[in-house]
């Protein structure tokens, strides 16, 4: 078996106990002016990494070129990583619905629903893992819709050699600019690829400056319209997209981040170890340096470190120079 090859991640974010640094998080990072020029890095940005779920509102850039014509509302869900409430289950039933179809068509790993809150109630009521409640049950109910717009078969659309697929792969380089040829499984079924930070952030920041009635920014524009359907209640993407409007804003399993501002600089960042809970404050001293209002960002950094039940220390990203 031959050496891996390691990114040369850097800290960027620190969680101290009392006086000490009880830990660090490495990852890397990068941020990118309106123009799409390189002002900070942290890490290896360049490194190829996969983006997991970041890749969803490319995806569906890709449907909507295909045809699919959804609601505002039912785009963002296709766009989602959801928390699988009530209203995420219901929209993704409809979407498939409006299609003839019925939730047995879905092919996505199933899975008990995302949020702490849904997955508690869900579990209470004394249900187990489904389709619908699983993260990614809006994205493949959008694709089996577009399967089914463009006569292409539902049964087999998660196959590399599907019409489905080989327009998501070609629409994803387009829009990063990087090849899609290194290509693994996501956990839901669908393809992921490999593409480093940059080329990530430069897709996101090519969707929030996208012209009216692009695929694009129909795209962007529903994600940030109904912020609730990319996350859900309790979910640092949603509140960020709540705090600053016009912020589009994406998580992925395994520590991904993506952030744009509405002039297009946007923000990448993978944390190496996967863990979730330094993405956000890792990306806070970023936003800071790309102009966003430290009031509002106060909300997601400095996160409070309880002892006894008291705050005895925080979760915080590295401030740059």
């Amino acid at each position: 078996m031959s050496t891996p090859t390691f990114p040369a991640h850097a800290p960027l974010a620190v969680q101290t106990r009392g006086e000490l640094v009880e830990s660090v998080h490495y990852g890397s990072l990068v941020a990118l002016d309106a123009a799409g020029r390189t002002v900070l890095t942290r890490g290896e940005p360049t490194a190829p990494i996969y983006p997991r779920s970041a890749l969803k509102p490319l995806m569906a850039v890709a449907m909507v070129r295909a045809g699919l014509q959804l609601s505002a509302e039912q785009l963002a869900l296709a766009s989602a990583s959801h928390s699988g409430s009530a209203d995420h289950r219901d929209l993704a039933a409809k979407i498939l619905a409006d299609a003839g179809l019925e939730p047995g068509a879905l092919r996505n790993s199933t899975d008990l629903p995302y949020g702490v809150a849904e997955r508690r109630e869900w579990i209470e009521a004394g249900n187990g893992p489904t389709h619908l409640a699983q993260n990614c049950s809006g994205k493949h109910a959008a694709m089996l819709a577009t399967c089914l717009l463009n006569g292409w078969d539902t049964e087999t659309y998660l196959r590399h050699d599907h019409p489905l697929p080989t327009l998501i792969r070609e629409v994803v380089a387009e829009l990063t600019g990087e090849p899609t040829t290194v290509v693994s499984t996501d956990g839901c079924g669908t393809e992921v690829f490999a593409l480093s930070l940059a080329s990530m952030a430069r897709a996101f920041g090519t969707l929030v400056t996208a012209p009216a009635g692009t695929a694009e920014h129909q795209v962007a524009n529903a994600m940030r319209t109904h912020p609730e359907m990319v996350a859900g209640l309790g979910r640092d993407v949603t509140a960020l997209m709540e705090t600053f409007p016009g912020v589009l804003a994406k998580d992925g399993f395994e520590g991904i981040q993506l952030i744009a501002l509405p002039d297009g600089s946007a923000v990448a960042l993978k944390i190496s170890d996967g863990g979730d809970r330094a993405r956000m404050p890792a990306a806070v001293p970023a936003l800071l340096a790309l102009g966003l209002d430290p009031a509002k960002l106060a909300a997601f950094d400095n996160l409070p470190v309880l002892g006894g039940g008291n705050p005895v220390g925080t979760l915080a990203g590295l401030p740059f120079p």
